[in-house]
């Protein structure tokens, strides 16, 4: 069963940048999916971004459109995301997820069978 690692949160002021890391205990190949979902305090989890590895495509909730950017680094079991132009309403946990094939409902946090613990993203002044 994998294990998945995130890092790379922290507080930062609004306007600011941080990469998260999500680090897997094995080859991450095997996942055809690789997403980003978040969890503000008193809200449900929503997705942030996915990764579709055999199309090498990317795609993004609207609130973060041309802010943040997924990627993935097969050599070093690594998925990550930055985040720049942050914004107080980014605030919340990030936990990356992985399924070995992609599901066209990707965006449900239902499909996806291993999560990490999560990394506590603060944006503000």
């Amino acid at each position: 069963q994998v294990q998945l690692v995130e890092s790379g949160g922290g507080l930062v002021q609004p306007g600011g940048s941080l990469r998260l890391s999500c680090a897997a205990s094995e080859s991450i190949l095997r996942f055809d999916a690789m997403v980003w979902f978040r969890q503000a305090p008193g809200k449900e989890r929503e997705f942030v971004a996915a990764y579709r590895r055999p199309m090498r495509r990317a795609y993004y909730t609207d609130s973060v459109k041309g802010r943040f950017t997924i990627s993935r680094e097969d050599a070093k079991n690594t998925v990550y995301l930055q985040m720049d132009a942050l914004k107080p309403e980014d605030t919340a946990i990030y936990f990356c997820a992985v399924r070995g094939t992609w599901n066209v409902d990707y965006r449900s946090s239902v499909h996806y069978n291993y999560w990490g613990q999560g990394t506590q993203v603060t944006v503000s002044s």
